[in-house]
């Protein structure tokens, strides 16, 4: 009986060692993950190069599509609020050549600029001394259009950036998630260790880039489509204008000539 007494004493000495040495471990391990710091700042000074470079980058390109959006909105506000002003002037019963003079003094811009070209061709063909009318129309036309496009482009600038960014940056964010991985990986080789105080960092730097990137495009893409709709809409109402003008223009041709 005492030599099992004391068999059954000593094993259960041993689970007890074992299960706080167990605990132990957990503990420590617990410890060591509450440790590690897991915040944005942290993970990016933790991480590899190559994923370094790639925050950086999307960030900088954040701060472009930020900067090219806000420039926009003001602009196609100036923009709008020129042609609603021009607009008002002209359909107000004011001379025509009233008008242009007032314009062609200064630079001119959007549906401003498109009148003082075709005033410009229309008083050139008559100031002539051969005033020649064959053809005048179309030119007017041409000068309009050509017009047209220039501001077209004005508009459009810069947008191909917003485009990028919006298709690429997601593409981008998942290059660095994929090396991010990759070194979680390596630590793993490394240390032999698959706990997760090793695993989680580098799977938060990876994570981490995805957003980036996410954080780039996403607003990109909606700047984009905004713009590229605002753009239209304008370019319609020039080209509207350009047809009105133009009729005008054709009824004073058929009266001269």
């Amino acid at each position: 009986m005492i030599r099992k007494f004391l068999q059954f004493a000593a094993l259960a000495s041993l689970l007890a060692t074992a299960s706080a040495a167990s605990a132990q471990q957990v503990e420590t391990q617990s410890l060591s993950l509450a440790a590690s710091d897991v915040s944005l700042i942290a993970l990016f000074l933790q991480a590899h190069w190559v994923v370094k470079s790639v925050m950086l980058g999307l960030l900088a390109c954040s701060v472009w599509v930020w900067a090219i959006a806000i420039d926009k909105i003001f602009l196609y506000a100036r923009t709008k609020r020129a042609m609603d002003r021009f607009e008002q002037a002209f359909w107000s019963g004011q001379s025509i050549e009233e008008l242009y003079r007032a314009l062609s003094a200064k630079p001119t811009q959007s549906m401003a600029a498109c009148f003082v070209a075709a005033m410009r061709e229309w008083k050139r063909s008559f100031e002539s001394q051969t005033r020649s009318f064959a053809g005048l129309q179309m030119r007017i036309e041409k000068v309009m259009n050509v017009s047209i496009a220039r501001e077209v482009e004005r508009l459009e600038r810069r947008l191909l950036v917003l485009a990028t960014v919006g298709s690429a940056g997601p593409f981008v964010g998942l290059f660095g998630t994929v090396w991010g991985i990759m070194s979680s990986f390596q630590s793993i080789a490394a240390s032999k260790n698959t706990s997760l105080a090793v695993v989680a960092p580098g799977i938060a730097e990876a994570l981490f880039a995805t957003a980036i990137g996410l954080i780039a495009a996403i607003p990109a893409t909606i700047f984009y489509n905004k713009f590229i709709s605002e753009v239209n809409r304008q370019a319609q109402r020039l080209e509207g204008f350009a047809d009105e003008f133009s009729a005008i223009l054709s009824r004073q041709i058929d009266e001269r000539a």
